[in-house]
C-alpha cells in the first residue's frame, strides 16, 4: 500500500499531526505536496537514483519529501541536526546529494555549506526570496506523476565510532510502489499494530534518524495517522498518549528512563489505556528499567534489534521478554551465527560477534574496506556488536565490540556497568569508557549525569561506588567519576562515546 491510495479513498484523514502546534496534514494535502516536490525535482534535472539532502527538525514538511522520492525513484538522504558544517558537507558529497532541503534554524550552518559548495541547490522553508523552498514548490502543478518509480532512503550511521557511513540498499526487486514492504508484516502480525487505518501513531524521535522515519512511513503505508513530537519531553509525552488516543508508537530506552523518573505522581495523571503497542530498539535497554515499563503500561512492550544495515532482525514480546529477561529476542530475518575473533563459531551459550546470515546484505557507499570488516568469510554481515545465543534460540547483547575495554589485558563490557548505573534513582544517564593507562593500558571511567548537578560531587561518588560494589566484580569497578549536566547523547539513545573517549585521550597527551 502507499498514501497515494489513501488520497483517494480518505483525503482528508489527518496523515501527520504535529503534536506541539496541532499543524494537520491531511492524505490530499499530503499527496499533492509530494506532487509538488517531484515536478520542482525533476525540473531540476534530477532522476531515478539521484540523491537530495533534508536537513530539518522535525516538521510537517518532512513526510512531503520523503514521498517524492518515494514516488519518483529519487534517493532521500536524512541528515542529523546535531552535525557540524563539515561533517554535513561530507555526507552531501559522499551521497552526491545534488539538492539540499533545509530550514532557517540552519541559517548559521548554510553560510559554510553555501562557501564550500556554491554549486548546490537549496531551497529553505521560511527564508525569502529565490530559496523559499515554500513559494517555489507551491508554484508546481499538484497534478500526480506519472511513471512511479520506487525511491530508497540513505541513512548515515550515527557516527558514534568515526565517520558516518552511508548505507544506500540495493533497488527493491518490486517495481511496484504499492507492493508491501517486510516491515508491514512485522508491525500488524507481530507488533500489534491496527492494519485497518485505524493506527494513531506517535513518534516522539527526530525523523532523520532510521527507525523513527520507517515507523511513520509504515503508518502513512497502513492509512493511520502520525503525531510527530517536535522533541521529546517526557511528561508532554504521556500529555500526547492521553490527548490524541496514541495506540503505536516507538522509542528508546533513553525515553523509558526519563519517563519512568517523572515523579509518581506525575505519571499517574494521563491515560495511558489506548496503548497497545509501545516498541523500542535503537539501543541496549538496562532490564530494571524495561521490567518497570512492562509493569506500568502493561505487556504492550516490543523490542527489536536490527541496524541502518537491514541485515537482520530480532524481535521479543513482553511474555517472552519477562521469561527471558535481557534478550532482544530471536530472529526474524536472517539466521543469527556467534563467532570468535577467528570467525569460528562458538558453542550455544558462548560470547562473540553476532553475525546474520540472510536475503539482505548490505554495502557501505564508497567504503569497500569498511565493507570487508563487517563481512564474514561465508558472506555473513555484522553491526559489530557482542552476544550469545542461549538453548532456545534467544538473543542477548554483550556491547558493542568498539566500546569494550581492555585494562591489565582483561576484556570488559562497559554496557553492564551502565546497565546499573542508569537504575540508580539518582542517575539520569551514563557512559562508561576506557581512558589512557601507562600502568593498565585503560582504566574505566563512568561518565556520569545526576538528576541535578546541585548533588554531584564526592558524596555521590562514594553512594554509587557503593551501590556497585554490591554488583561487579572488582576489576570493572569504575576508577573515575565524571559528573556532567549533559552527555553527547544522539537522540535515537546512542552514545557519541568516540568524544569521550577522544577528549580523555588528549587530556592524556597533554600530561604525558
Amino acid at each position: 500500500m502507499h498514501p497515494i491510495s489513501f488520497a483517494q479513498s480518505r483525503p482528508d484523514h489527518p496523515a501527520v499531526i504535529m503534536a506541539g502546534s496541532g499543524e494537520t496534514v491531511t492524505y490530499r494535502e499530503l499527496d499533492e505536496a509530494a506532487n509538488r516536490a517531484v515536478h520542482w525535482l525533476r525540473g531540476q534535472g534530477l532522476t531515478p537514483g539521484d540523491a537530495f539532502g533534508v536537513l530539518m527538525e522535525n516538521n510537517a514538511r518532512y513526510h512531503e519529501l520523503y514521498w517524492a522520492s518515494q514516488r519518483a525513484g529519487f534517493v532521500f538522504v536524512p541528515i542529523s541536526t546535531h552535525l557540524t558544517s563539515s561533517e554535513i558537507l561530507y555526507i552531501l558529497s559522499d551521497s552526491d546529494a545534488k539538492l539540499l532541503f533545509t530550514t532557517r534554524k540552519f541559517d548559521r550552518i548554510l553560510e559554510d555549506i553555501r562557501a564550500e559548495r556554491p554549486d548546490l541547490g537549496i531551497l529553505v522553508f521560511g527564508a525569502e526570496g529565490a530559496d523559499n523552498a515554500r513559494d517555489v514548490l507551491a508554484a508546481q502543478p499538484a497534478d500526480a506523476v506519472k511513471d512511479h518509480v520506487v525511491g530508497r532512503t540513505m541513512l548515515y550511521s550515527s557516527g558514534t565510532t568515526g565517520r558516518p557511513k552511508g548505507i544506500l540498499p540495493a533497488p527493491p526487486e518490486d517495481p511496484d510502489i504499492q507492493a508491501p514492504t517486510p516491515l508491514m508484516g512485522l508491525a500488524t502480525m507481530g507488533f500489534a499494530v491496527p492494519s485497518d487505518g485505524s493506527a494513531i501513531y506517535l513518534s516522539p524521535a527526530p525523523l532523520y534518524h532510521a527507525a523513527p522515519l520507517a515507523w511513520s512511513s509504515l503508518i502513512h503505508r497502513l492509512g493511520g495517522t502520525v503525531v510527530v513530537m517536535e522533541r521529546f519531553d517526557e511528561e508532554a509525552a504521556l500529555a500526547v498518549v492521553e490527548k490524541y488516543g496514541i495506540n503505536c508508537s516507538q522509542w528508546v530506552p533513553t525515553h523509558f528512563v526519563r519517563m519512568l523518573k517523572l515523579p509518581e505522581e506525575t505519571r499517574a495523571k494521563y491515560d495511558l489505556s489506548t496503548l497497545q503497542s509501545a516498541i523500542h530498539a535503537a539501543a541496549p535497554c538496562p532490564a530494571d528499567i524495561k521490567k518497570a515499563m512492562i509493569e506500568w503500561w502493561g505487556p504492550v512492550i516490543f523490542e527489536y534489534y536490527a541496524g541502518s544495515e537491514g541485515n537482520g532482525m530480532t524481535a521479543v514480546g513482553s511474555a517472552d521478554w519477562m521469561t527471558h529477561q535481557g534478550t532482544v529476542g530471536r530472529p526474524i530475518i536472517g539466521t543469527i551465527h556467534v563467532c570468535d575473533d577467528d570467525g569460528e563459531e562458538v558453542a550455544t551459550g558462548g560470547e562473540g560477534v553476532i553475525f546474520f546470515e540472510s536475503p539482505y546484505p548490505f554495502q557501505y557507499h564508497k567504503d569497500d574496506a569498511k565493507t570487508k570488516e563487517a563481512t564474514h568469510p561465508k558472506g555473513w554481515t555484522t553491526l559489530g556488536d557482542i552476544g550469545k545465543v542461549d538453548e532456545e534460540g534467544f538473543l542477548y547483547l554483550t556491547d558493542r565490540r568498539t566500546n569494550m575495554i581492555i585494562s591489565g589485558g582483561v576484556n570488559i563490557y562497559p554496557q553492564e556497568v551502565e546497565n546499573l548505573l542508569i537504575t540508580h534513582d539518582k542517575v539520569m544517564d551514563a557512559a562508561v569508557i576506557g581512558a589512557p593507562c601507562p600502568e593498565m593500558g585503560e582504566r574505566v571511567v563512568a561518565v556520569v549525569q545526576p538528576i541535578s548537578m546541585d548533588i554531584a560531587g564526592e558524596e555521590l561518588e562514594a553512594e554509587l561506588t557503593e551501590y556497585l560494589a554490591a554488583e561487579l566484580a572488582r576489576l570493572k569497578m569504575p576508577r573515575v567519576f565524571d559528573f556532567r549536566a549533559e552527555l553527547p547523547r544522539e537522540a535515537n539513545g546512542k552514545l557519541y562515546k568516540r568524544k569521550l573517549k577522544e577528549e580523555y585521550k588528549q587530556a592524556a597527551a597533554q600530561e604525558a
